[in-house]
């Protein structure tokens, strides 16, 4: 018995470079990240996070998860054909081209596998010019797609919620009033594998009720399946980290709401269709929702004749190093006040080898950060302000800084 499952176990993983999902992962991280650097530039001037920062600080939850997520699948014996999970890499596929990561939540990738699962068949008996074995995609564990779905909701949950206060990436938009303002994204791209039941194989049932959710097969193999989570929410009425945790809770309220529906599809197997129909249509409200409630308030980063609130801080700065935190406000910079980015360039290259800023924070209170400008460092102190875009306005705000 062991002997059989560490052989399915060694197959399983080499299988995993023969799905196309595991490559269409690394292009779509690639990718992604490279369509943000060009904006970046176009906006600020500068590369403002490296090219791999959609998926950084996700490796730990995704080995977390993929392995609970495995325990959980192969000790309640969830059974998926090759079948299912071919056509679910191929639904991930065409949903990541467009590069828009939220349309990678499993609420779409499962609900959409699971919609192709249950129509297929029915049109493929309604034709005559292809010979294909509809039983092999009428075979489908609904059930288990949907314990998974919920399952990777709550997943989801928890990546959004640990998106830290500095790591949402920072953008530039024209306002109501025709001048620029800022907003930020919400947004990582994670690669969970875990392993699956797939029929035919070395291991045999162990116990009466494994698998529990069966495609009929008597014997069974490991498949380990990379499977892409995405997210991306635009906040511009609202700081960042102000707004993750509702979007977690509501996800993570989703996701439980989902788990229910499909326990209670063991029982009647129509709850499934329940269950994808309220991901679908609840992950829908819940990012329609926050984009209402975005709007009704006024631009969090703009110009309001009291400091310069801070955008975004580039890793590994002097402004990182300090602990500035994005939404804060820079009052001072040695001594002088400042409310605009010419004044905060002007000020800065004036006070030589040393510099002192006054920062407000979240509640109000001033506090004091002194530090030596050293060889190397950024001009700026690697601090992003909210200004007109680099590409129509750097010159501008430069030569302002040194007619001043």
């Amino acid at each position: 018995m062991i002997e059989a499952w560490l052989m399915e176990l060694a197959k399983g993983i080499g299988k995993l470079f023969l799905n196309p999902l595991l490559y269409w992962a690394i292009i779509i991280v690639v990718l992604s990240g490279m369509a943000r650097i060009k904006k970046e530039r176009m906006n600020f001037g500068t590369k403002v996070f490296d090219v791999f920062s959609e998926c950084k600080n996700t490796w730990l939850v995704s080995l977390v998860t993929g392995i609970s997520l495995s325990v959980l699948v192969l000790g309640i014996g969830i059974a998926f054909s090759y079948e299912t999970i071919f056509l679910l890499s191929i639904v991930t596929i065409v949903l990541g081209l467009g590069l828009r990561l939220n349309l990678l939540s499993p609420s779409y990738t499962i609900g959409f596998t699971y919609f192709l699962l249950l129509f297929i068949p029915y049109f493929l008996e309604k034709q005559t010019y292809i010979n294909l074995d509809t039983d092999l995609l009428t075979e489908a564990n609904f059930t288990g797609l949907v314990i998974l779905l919920g399952l990777l909701l709550l997943v989801e949950a928890v990546l959004v919620l640990r998106v830290k206060r500095n790591e949402s990436f920072p953008d530039l938009v024209l306002g109501n009033r025709g001048k620029w303002v800022g907003q930020h994204h919400i947004k990582k791209l994670s690669v969970i594998p875990f392993f699956v039941l797939v029929p035919s194989g070395l291991i045999t049932t162990f116990a009466p009720f494994w698998p529990y959710f069966s495609l009929g097969g008597d014997t069974y193999s490991l498949l380990l399946v990379p499977f892409l989570l995405g997210f991306d929410h635009v906040v511009r009425g609202h700081a960042p980290y102000q707004v993750r945790r509702k979007l977690a809770n509501s996800i993570g309220t989703l996701g439980v709401l989902v788990l229910l529906f499909a326990a209670g599809s063991v029982f009647v197997s129509w709850l499934s269709l329940a269950a994808v129909i309220i991901a679908v249509l609840g992950r829908e409200y819940i990012g329609y929702r926050h984009r209402i409630h975005d709007k009704e308030n006024i631009p969090y980063f703009h110009g309001s004749g009291k400091g310069l609130k801070v955008l975004a801080i580039i890793p590994d700065t002097p402004a990182d190093r300090l602990g500035i935190l994005i939404g804060e406000t820079i009052h001072k910079v040695n001594g002088k006040k400042v409310n605009d980015v010419a004044e905060f360039y002007h000020a800065l290259q004036a006070s030589g080898a040393f510099f002192k800023l006054e920062v407000v924070d979240d509640s109000g209170e001033v506090r004091f950060i002194k530090s030596a400008l050293y060889q190397g460092d950024h001009h700026e102190l690697g601090i992003v302000f909210t200004k007109e875009k680099y590409r129509n306005g750097e010159r501008k705000w430069k030569e302002k800084a040194e007619l001043n």
